[in-house]
């Protein structure tokens, strides 16, 4: 087993880490950890083409920005995003926010 400074990685590399291949030498799943800062706006979130994501917010609340309008998502709450769907974040507290996406390939039709 081997652990992760996520929160630190994730600082270093500008608000999020991805980890993945890089780390885990497996392309069945990844999962990126992000903090975005008081008031941060409009991060853009989009799986890329042959993939799906599950956004969680675990450091409170997010707004989640899609063509069909604005969500938000409460601590603890968690969104599905489709295969390139796309959504922008923000952070509308005066306090840091993580939050986590766990994704990974689409099955394939049979």
């Amino acid at each position: 087993m081997k652990t992760f400074p996520l929160r630190d990685l994730a600082i270093r590399e500008g608000g999020e880490y991805v980890l993945g291949y890089k780390d885990l030498h497996t392309r069945s799943c990844y999962m990126i950890y992000g903090v975005l800062s008081p008031l941060e706006k409009d991060r853009v979130m989009k799986p890329g083409k042959g993939y799906e994501e599950i956004l969680c917010a675990s450091g409170g609340p997010l707004l989640l920005q899609t063509a069909k309008g604005t969500t938000r998502l409460e601590k603890g709450q968690a969104a599905h995003m489709g295969e390139e769907e796309s959504m922008t974040i923000s952070n509308p507290g005066e306090e840091q926010v993580e939050y986590i996406i766990a994704g990974g390939p689409l099955e394939e039709s049979k």
